[in-house]
């Protein structure tokens, strides 16, 4: 019952890297990665090193080519309102393309629907999707609740509008049994979560600042959606300008900044998962941080800084610190996998619907 089998919707940099980390936790098999090309499926368990081999070096291909980094199975869930596609790219290997390449995967036209019909035999899911429309994880979910699926769907979205659209369907994601664990990456996630702790302190919390500093350590060709997605956020971009870059523009948008992009009050879901879980307003929280696009030494330390009231009336503020030896990839999927290992806990004792990291903390 401890057992834990989990898939991967998604073979780019977030997705590889769970189950590369996934190796390393007791009690979990991967059984299932598929991106829009096709679908690996081993219920005794993925060769997990076989399948990251086959797909390393995923390439963002540019909008509108019909690759996607990790993408649904389904073109028309891929399709923007302008028609193009919400593309970052598979690797091309041999004769095939991304997951298709490695021996246990087959092609498929919608790899996802193969995962939901076998959803009776996987715990959890794991959404390692690009987000390019604000809708489109929360379109992703609808797909399990109709295909029946009742388990754990775990994503690692960021931004906040998106916790209101699953909000929406907590009463479908109670009916089909779900348990749906948003924003369960590093920030939101990881971060979120300290700062849920570091606020135990106090009986008033004042201000809720998250910095984070990123070096792309796993590789700059690995991570081109998150890339592309985090250049949204800067003042200029908008997620709808970001998406319809071509390679070109975004190798020009890093160039200018000379590889290092810095964001002030960022449109992370820190500050809604925060609020819903009691610990402050929404507006209490910023979050901002500097991304280096070229180097793999962190630009700036993470940190965490929680400033309150204490019930004795003392001010001060808590400060949680991320090392700088610790990689992207360690604070995204460690805490995501961790996330997902206590959602399936939850769901298996019948609570269902729609939870944020914080709300999975220890409440005092």
């Amino acid at each position: 019952m401890n057992d834990t089998t989990f898939a991967v919707l998604g073979t780019g940099g977030i997705g590889r890297r769970t189950l590369e980390v996934s190796q390393h936790k007791d009690g979990l098999t991967p059984v299932a990665a598929c991106d829009r090309h096709g679908v690996a499926m081993d219920f005794d368990g993925l060769d997990v090193d076989e399948l990251l081999e086959a797909t390393e070096g995923n390439i963002d291909s540019g909008p509108g080519t019909g690759e996607s980094d990790g993408a649904d199975a389904s073109r028309d869930d891929l399709e923007t309102d302008g028609g193009a596609v919400a593309s970052s790219g598979v690797k091309q290997h041999g004769e095939n393309a991304g997951v298709v390449a490695s021996a246990q995967a087959r092609p498929s036209e919608d790899p996802i629907q193969e995962i939901i019909d076998r959803g009776d035999a996987i715990d959890a899911v794991l959404l390692a999707l690009p987000n390019y429309e604000h809708d489109f994880i929360p379109r992703v979910a609808d797909r399990f609740v109709a295909g029946g699926y009742a388990g754990v769907l775990v994503d690692v979205l960021k931004r906040s509008r998106v916790i209101g659209m699953l909000d929406e369907r907590t009463g479908a994601f109670e009916d089909a049994g779900i348990t749906f664990v948003c924003g369960a990456g590093a920030t939101p996630g990881f971060l979120t979560g300290a700062a849920a702790l570091a606020a135990q302190s106090f009986v008033e919390v004042e201000s809720v600042d998250i910095w984070w500093g990123v070096g792309l350590k796993s590789g700059y060709e690995d991570n081109r959606g998150t890339v592309r997605e985090d250049i949204a956020h800067l003042p200029e971009y908008d997620i709808d300008t970001a998406r319809t870059l071509s390679e070109d523009e975004i190798e020009a948008v890093i160039d200018e900044h000379d590889g290092v992009l810095e964001f002030d009050d960022m449109e992370h879901a820190d500050d809604v998962l925060l609020e819903r879980a009691g610990i402050c307003d929404a507006e209490d929280v910023t979050v901002g941080g500097i991304l280096d696009v070229e180097r793999d030494e962190k630009p700036t330390t993470t940190t965490v800084s929680v400033t309150g009231t204490t019930f004795d009336g003392e001010t001060g503020t808590n400060t949680f610190e991320l090392d700088d030896a610790t990689s992207m990839a360690a604070n995204v999927n460690g805490p995501a996998i961790g996330y997902l290992k206590t959602a399936v806990c939850r769901n298996r004792a019948g609570e269902y619907g729609v939870f944020g990291p914080a709300e999975l903390m220890p409440g005092f």
